[in-house]
């Protein structure tokens, strides 16, 4: 069981809305638009997990915002973030014991990679970045992108303002041009949606990762088509899978999210060396009951019981996905089934 720890005891100073002034409504809040909603902040509720997790364990996927006057958001966006900053997500990963992490670029800033490049810059060693970059990117850029800690770039074909690219021959154009600093392509996809997905992958000089747990809503089941398409381009070695966020496709308002067990074992038992672990912190546009990260690290321990294969997820894979042995190369990375 977690056991919950003062908020003081951290240190932490959440400079949030209250909830009294959250639910005095839109008008109570700076808009900078009004067709893109604040979305609630995460839970200030820190507990620790039960999880003991390995030495050099990784959250893979979390997003970093504000402050909003130096890192402005772009109007064509689906929600607007509250501040979530590198050192609120420094705290919460000291009490769930994560020693690395990757800091993924959120849709809201579109291709401007400056909140990220800046958080990474705060503990390069154990940080990582995917970025988020257009068909005209000079290659000076991708260069400094890549001294700055990125190793991916996020092609996010579900939410609004999150696809810079208008064709599939941009998006493998664009593989080729990564290819050699042994970066990857970062898919947020519904899978069983997208019956190209084994063309596109299969097109692209780098690997293709897919968060979410395939994005694929649990009523559908791992026996739908599309998905058991999916899984089979992960046992082939051709995909990485992020588990994360399991709320996103869960019917269940709430931890445990038992309908999401089913994706998760059918994922270890298919691949688990192509899967790593993302608290999605802040929990973006969540409409049911705010995950306690804790817990969500703690489901983990719950879908993989060995401890060899829970080690390989949360340190072992995504040291070789993201590079953290500082050991990138073109063939470290490559379009290469193993």
């Amino acid at each position: 069981m977690s056991m919950t720890v003062p908020l003081e005891s951290h240190s932490l100073r959440i400079g949030w809305p209250s909830a009294s002034i959250r639910q005095q409504g839109r008008e109570a809040l700076p808009m900078l638009d009004q067709d893109a909603p604040y979305c609630p902040p995460p839970s200030t509720e820190l507990s620790v997990p039960s999880l003991r997790v390995p030495a050099g364990a990784c959250d893979c996927h979390v997003h970093v915002f504000g402050p909003r006057e130096r890192y402005p958001y772009q109007r064509n966006r689906a929600y607007t973030p509250y501040d979530c900053t590198p050192d609120m997500l420094f705290r919460l990963h000291s009490v769930l014991g994560i020693e690395r992490g990757v800091i993924v670029q959120a849709s809201v800033h579109g291709t401007d990679n400056s909140a990220i490049l800046d958080a990474v810059a705060w503990a390069p060693d154990r940080l990582r970045a995917v970025a988020s970059v257009s068909r005209d990117v000079t290659d000076q850029e991708l260069a400094r992108l890549h001294e700055g800690g990125v190793r991916a770039i996020r092609v996010n074909m579900v939410d609004k303002g999150g696809m810079p690219f208008e064709s599939l021959d941009e998006l493998v154009a664009m593989g080729e041009r990564i290819k050699d600093m042994g970066w990857h392509i970062e898919l947020l996809v519904h899978v069983e949606e997208v019956e190209e997905l084994p063309e596109i992958v299969s097109r692209l000089a780098v690997l293709v990762s897919v968060g979410h747990l395939g994005y694929t809503k649990t009523h559908l089941t791992v026996n739908h088509p599309g998905y058991r398409r999916f899984l089979g381009l992960v046992a082939d070695g051709r995909c990485w899978v992020k588990l994360t966020a399991p709320y996103r496709i869960s019917g269940e308002d709430r931890v445990p999210y038992a309908d999401v067990r089913p994706f998760a074992e059918a994922l270890v038992e298919a691949a688990p060396s192509r899967l790593v672990w993302g608290s999605d912190w802040p929990h973006v546009m969540q409409v049911k009951a705010m995950p306690n990260d804790p817990d969500l690290l703690d489901l983990l321990g719950d879908w993989v019981t060995d401890e060899a294969i829970c080690r390989k997820i949360l340190t072992d894979n995504p040291a070789e996905l993201y590079n953290f042995n500082n050991k990138a190369s073109a063939a470290s990375n490559s379009h290469e089934v193993r």
